[in-house]
């Protein structure tokens, strides 16, 4: 039996140095999209799949430029008020755009939250929101100035008795918090996902961005700081509906 535990033991030990930590699988269950980019596809299932209008899906990325955008437009999961949008993204211009590295836009009226570059300071990502009801500038705002670096975005959506307290982080790094805006609802049949505009009226909108976006994440909740600090790019293991992604083998064979 000792024989038996030891080599048990062996094999866990094992798996634990040769496995990716999974501690991005925190929040899992309030996955409300997913994109790998891979294909059009939301690996979560509440999405249509994207539309490319001059974007382009190139090597698992998707890459936007200035008048070239994407956006998912239809929406079957749960009401959105608190929330947590996630992006990985490369800027291939440090140029001033005010577009969007993610919009979860409403499709019916001007009501949008989107990682936005440079709209109000330059070389700065900034909480953008419907006439800046839910913006204000990040008190530790980071300058972007390397163009094709990756870098890891996170802002999270905290109901605070009925105003958002809106936190953003940079490769894990607090970029501090503001409360503003009284909390809206994006309804089921009634939000989209934008790419590249900041959002839209139909089949256009303002602002542009150019680079390229790795990986995108939506949850339903407001995630910690400690959360935001434990995702890394393409680790998430399980999906809600159980199935293993395979995104960490494609990465390592990069």
């Amino acid at each position: 039996m000792r024989r038996i535990g030891y080599y048990i033991c062996a094999i866990l030990l094992t798996l634990s140095v040769s496995m990716p930590a999974f501690a991005q699988d925190a929040q899992a269950d309030n996955l409300l999209g997913w994109w790998l980019f891979d294909s059009e596809k939301d690996e979560i299932g509440n999405w249509s799949d994207i539309d490319l209008h001059g974007a382009e899906l190139k090597d698992g990325q998707l890459i936007v430029e200035t008048g070239r955008w994407a956006h998912a437009l239809e929406y079957s999961g749960p009401d959105i008020e608190e929330k947590t949008l996630m992006t990985w993204v490369a800027l291939d211009s440090l140029d001033p755009t005010a577009g969007s590295a993610l919009t979860l836009d409403k499709a019916s009226e001007d009501q949008f939250n989107a990682i936005v570059y440079a709209e109000r300071q330059p070389k700065q990502w900034m909480s953008g929101s419907s006439w800046f009801h839910r913006t204000e500038d990040f008190p530790d705002a980071h300058n972007e100035n390397k163009e094709g670096e990756m870098v890891y975005l996170a802002f999270t959506y905290e109901d605070k008795g009925g105003t958002y307290k809106i936190t953003g982080y940079r490769n894990g790094e607090n970029l501090g918090s503001y409360e503003k805006g009284e909390i809206k609802t994006w309804p089921t049949d009634d939000a989209e996902i934008i790419w590249g505009k900041r959002h839209t009226n139909g089949l256009d909108g303002p602002g542009d961005l150019n680079a390229h976006i790795e990986e995108s994440r939506i949850y339903s909740v407001a995630l910690t700081e400690d959360e935001v600090n434990d995702m890394e790019l393409g680790t998430l293991s399980v999906d809600p509906q159980g199935k293993l992604a395979t995104r960490w083998a494609k990465l390592k064979a990069k």
